[in-house]
């Protein structure tokens, strides 16, 4: 996704992004009972890892939060090394479907997105009817995330302020006031968070996924899990194999890969995928650019390196600086489909120094509400899990190197994703993760979905691993855009929906 930090940019493979206000992070230490109707007692407690059979044998408790959704809420260990000490909150949701004998756990992706937002707000356009006919779907924050025990860090007006400096990371004049305002956010972090901040790791996260299927009740878990959302996936089928039903991992991460590697790939992808809709923009009414696809896409660096230079004014009076103004353009790119609204929106900032649309799309990923405040904290929960994941080299002479290379490859955006590793140097809980191969040995099934031209997790990915895991087939969309199910085409579809509601797992490189 765009650049979640106001002033650096860490890996983004997923879904909307954004910032949150202060508050702060409370634990229990006990299992409270949990009022409210429709108490479900799990069936699947036996198998509880020892320690944890309190946490494996809880009710849960479903009551209605709108019209057909119902919300939930459960207790996981703090910490997996200490199950008897501090416990925090899992928030659930889900839609039940009269009849179904199922229930499909989904996450968007992020990290840091919201599994509540995907099941409140996105079911009913992105899955077929046929698929929510066939499963209770279940939506979940995982830890640190929104509704769940949160990481909390600044004020919406900090957060605010923050976007609108113009400090630019690849300039040296700029680094020191960059690394002394990361220092106060993680300060932030730190303070309003406390202990949560070191345990919001994915292979935490994945455990607490286990703890979810067995208070549903359920002997092996069915999942959809979308960009980060296949990490999260692949960490719980590698941990928990005998659990795996049936799993789809759509636009894939590869857990093998360096941070850099990431970063690098995903420069390309972007840099690709902007050649592809100058190729579409050239062709339509309205684009601001003229002559070739190469000579349009130095035009476009040419803009925007008079915003680097002379940063843009909506009509709000707020400033747009250029982080936060690719944070605008990179959006759009995720979907194909939206590419005529970043040619109208980008005829409006070049033509007419009209910044308010692409300012729009910059608020859509931050989560930032017309009246200034933020409704997620998906931004401050994407830093700290990502800082958990994989270890960040901030060694200067090792990110300029990086820094010089990401711009050989991607010229357009390859500065703007450059020097993201200075936010986890200077976080105070060090990295508990290591890029290295998941391969689920002894699983059922598992479905890898791959598009081709996916900017934000590149299509290699998703080969690669449909390559690690132990028991994996691999689903190809041949197209542009983030992810396939929910946004492609009817073969992709079908071939989801028929290994999910029947168990059919499509022939192996099946291309849509």
């Amino acid at each position: 996704m765009p650049v979640r930090s106001s002033k650096l940019r860490l890996l983004a493979v997923g879904t909307l992004l954004a910032m949150a206000g202060l508050t702060s992070c409370s634990a229990s230490s006990s299992l409270p009972e949990v009022e409210g109707s429709d108490a479900t007692q799990n069936a699947g407690n036996t198998d509880a890892p020892q320690g944890l059979e309190n946490y494996y044998s809880q009710q849960v408790n479903w009551e209605k939060c709108g019209d057909v959704i119902e919300c939930a809420t459960i207790k996981v260990p703090l910490d997996y090394a200490d199950p008897s000490g501090d416990s925090i909150d899992l928030a659930l949701n889900r839609r039940v479907a009269e009849g179904a004998s199922r229930n499909l756990l989904v996450n968007p992706g992020g990290p840091g997105g919201s599994g509540l937002d995907l099941v409140e707000s996105s079911v009913q356009s992105m899955f077929s009817a046929d698929l929510q006919k066939a499963y209770n779907i279940i939506g979940f924050d995982p830890r640190g995330v929104g509704e769940s025990t949160p990481v909390t860090c600044q004020s919406d007006a900090e957060t605010d302020a923050g976007r609108q400096e113009n400090l630019r990371a690849w300039l040296p004049e700029d680094q020191d006031q960059i690394i002394e305002e990361t220092e106060d956010y993680a300060e932030d972090c730190a303070r309003n968070t406390g202990d949560l901040l070191g345990h919001v790791d994915t292979v935490s996260a994945a455990k607490d996924m286990d703890v979810i299927r067995a208070v549903l009740g359920d002997k092996q878990l069915d999942y959809l899990g979308f960009s980060y959302g296949t990490f999260l996936g692949a960490t719980y089928a590698d941990l928990f194999p005998q659990k795996v039903g049936r799993f789809v991992l759509d636009g894939a991460m590869d857990p093998k890969s360096q941070a850099s590697d990431l970063t690098k790939a995903q420069a390309v992808g972007f840099e690709q995928e902007i050649e592809a809709w100058l190729g579409q923009c050239l062709e339509s009414d309205g684009c601001p650019f003229s002559g070739t696809v190469e000579s349009a896409k130095v035009q476009l660096q040419q803009f925007f390196a008079q915003v680097e230079n002379e940063p843009m004014v909506s009509s709000d009076g707020r400033t747009v600086p250029i982080i936060d103004f690719v944070n605008g353009f990179i959006l759009p790119l995720y979907d194909n489909s939206n590419w005529p609204y970043l040619t109208q929106a980008m005829a409006s900032a070049v033509n007419d120094r009209n910044v308010d649309t692409i300012l729009g799309f910059a608020d859509l990923a931050a989560d930032r509400q017309s009246d200034g405040t933020y409704d997620s904290n998906s931004s401050d929960a994407f830093t700290a899990i990502n800082c958990l994941d994989r270890p960040m080299n901030a060694d200067a002479e090792t990110m300029n190197k990086e820094a010089i290379e990401l711009m050989r490859v991607a010229p357009t955006l390859g500065k703007y994703l450059a020097y993201g590793e200075i936010a986890c140097d200077v976080w105070d809980e060090k990295s508990t993760g290591k890029a290295g191969a998941l391969t689920a040995k002894g699983s059922n099934e598992i479905l890898v979905v791959g598009t081709t031209s996916d900017p934000a997790t590149p299509y290699q990915w998703s080969q690669s691993l449909a390559e690690q895991l132990d028991n994996a087939t691999l689903l190809t969309y041949q197209g542009h855009g983030h992810t396939a199910y929910g946004r492609s085409n009817d073969c992709i579809t079908e071939a989801v929906d028929g290994y999910l509601i029947d168990g059919k797992v499509p022939e192996s490189n099946t291309q849509c």
